[in-house]
C-alpha cells in the first residue's frame, strides 16, 4: 500500500498533479499490476503537465530507472518539461504528506494566509502583528512590501531620514524599496540588518536570528536598539565601520548572547523555497523527524502535540508539502500509515502514541 497522502482535489492544479506523480512513483517502488499500469497509462495522457512532471519527479530523486521499466508506457519523442517550482524535488521522498488548508482557531482581524489586497502603512510609528497561524502583508510608505508570517509582531518607524523595522518576535520577509539617501534597517535580536533596495527574509528563534537573502546585499553589524535610536536622533543610522555583508543565496545566522564568529554561507534554491514556503501558505519537509515536524507545525496552530516517549516514533520521517493549520489531516495521515494514534487531552492539546498490532 502507498504511504503517500493526498489532499482534496476539488482543484486538479499544479500541486494536485505533483501528488500524483509523487503517488504513483510510490507505486512503482513497490511495483504495479496490470491494472495499475493500465490506469498510469491513462493518467499520463490526460494531461501534458501529467507526463512533464513525472519525468521531473522521478529525475530529481533518482528514479528515472523504475520509469524505465515502463518505457513502452511513454512515447519516443522528447518530452517537453514545462517550468516548475524548484521545491519539487521536496515532495518525491519515500513519506509524501500534504494536507487540506483547515483552521482550527477564530478568524481574526489578519488573514490567515490570503491573498487579499496588502495594508498599507503611512509615514509614522506603527505596529503590525500577527497570532498563531496567521499572516499579514503591508505596503509600507515607501512601497516596500513587508510579509509578516505566524505570531510576528513589528514596530515600524519611518521618518524623513530613516527608516527602520523593530521585528520582537517571529519572522518577515521584506522586498525593499530603493532609496540609497535612505537605508531601511530591520533590528532584531541586538543586531541590525540595513539594506538600500533588495529582498531577504528574518526570523527570531529562541537563540539566534537566521537572515536569508534571496536578493540583493545587506549589512549586519551588532547593535543595541537603544544605541541605534541614538544614530537616528543624530540622522547617521547608516552601517559603515565593522559590518558583516551577506549578499544573494546566502545566509548567516546570528547567535544571541554568544561571543563566536558568525559564518555567511551559500544557500541552495532548494533550501530558499522551502525556508520561504510559508508565503504559500505551506511547509515543505525534506526527511526530518517526526519531532522536528511538529515543532514547526506548532508555530502555525495553537494546538501543541505530546508524543509517547516511544522509539518507533522517533525513527518516523517526513518529507513532503504540508498546508498550514491543518491538523486534521495530520491526524488522519498519522494514524493511516503510521499506526499513530491521538487522544484529545485538552482543547489544545493532543497527544500522540504509537499502537501495535
Amino acid at each position: 500500500m502507498s504511504n503517500v497522502y493526498q489532499f482534496n482535489a476539488n482543484v486538479i492544479d499544479d500541486d494536485f498533479i505533483l501528488d500524483q506523480a509523487s503517488d504513483w512513483l510510490a507505486k512503482m517502488d513497490r511495483g504495479l499490476n496490470n491494472e495499475e499500469t493500465i490506469s498510469f497509462q491513462k493518467w499520463l495522457h490526460a494531461c501534458p503537465k501529467n507526463m512533464a512532471t513525472m519525468f521531473e519527479v522521478a529525475k530529481m530523486w533518482d528514479k528515472m530507472d523504475e520509469v524505465a521499466r515502463l518505457s513502452d508506457i511513454f512515447p519516443e519523442a522528447k518530452i517537453k518539461q514545462s517550468k516548475r517550482p524548484v521545491w519539487i524535488g521536496a515532495i518525491a521522498a519515500s513519506i509524501v504528506i500534504a494536507f487540506t488548508f483547515t483552521f482550527l482557531m477564530p478568524v481574526y482581524k489578519v488573514d490567515v494566509f490570503s491573498s487579499s489586497q496588502p495594508q498599507v502603512a503611512a509615514l509614522e510609528r506603527l505596529t503590525f502583528q500577527t497570532d498563531v497561524g496567521e499572516s499579514n502583508t503591508i505596503l509600507l510608505a515607501d512601497k516596500s512590501k513587508l510579509l509578516l508570517n505566524t505570531n510576528s509582531r513589528v514596530n515600524i518607524n519611518y521618518t524623513t531620514t530613516a527608516r527602520v523595522i523593530e521585528l520582537q518576535r517571529g519572522e518577515i520577509h521584506i522586498d525593499v524599496a530603493h532609496d540609497k539617501s535612505r537605508p531601511l534597517s530591520i533590528l532584531a535580536g541586538g543586531q541590525v540588518i540595513q539594506a538600500v533596495g533588495t529582498a531577504f527574509n528574518v526570523q527570531v528563534k529562541a537563540d539566534k536570528v537566521e537572515l536569508i537573502v534571496t536578493n540583493g546585499k545587506v549589512l549586519v553589524k551588532e547593535k543595541s536598539i537603544a544605541e541605534f535610536n541614538t544614530l537616528i536622533e543624530t540622522n547617521n543610522t547608516k552601517l559603515v565601520d565593522n559590518v558583516t555583508s551577506v549578499s544573494k543565496d546566502e545566509k548567516i545566522e546570528l547567535r544571541l548572547g554568544v561571543d563566536s564568529q558568525e559564518y555567511v554561507v551559500p544557500v541552495d534554491s532548494l533550501e530558499i523555497a522551502t525556508k520561504l514556503s510559508w508565503q504559500k501558505g505551506k511547509l515543505i519537509f525534506k526527511g526530518e523527524s517526526l519531532i522536528q515536524a511538529l515543532k514547526e507545525i506548532s508555530r502555525y496552530t495553537k494546538v501543541q502535540f505530546q508524543l509517547e516517549d516511544n522509539d518507533y516514533i522517533k525513527q518516523v520521517k517526513v518529507a513532503g508539502v504540508f498546508k498550514t493549520g491543518d491538523v486534521t489531516g495530520l491526524l488522519s495521515v498519522l494514524e493511516k500509515n503510521f499506526s499513530i494514534s491521538h487522544e484529545q487531552i485538552s482543547e489544545h492539546k493532543i497527544k500522540l502514541s504509537y499502537q501495535t498490532l
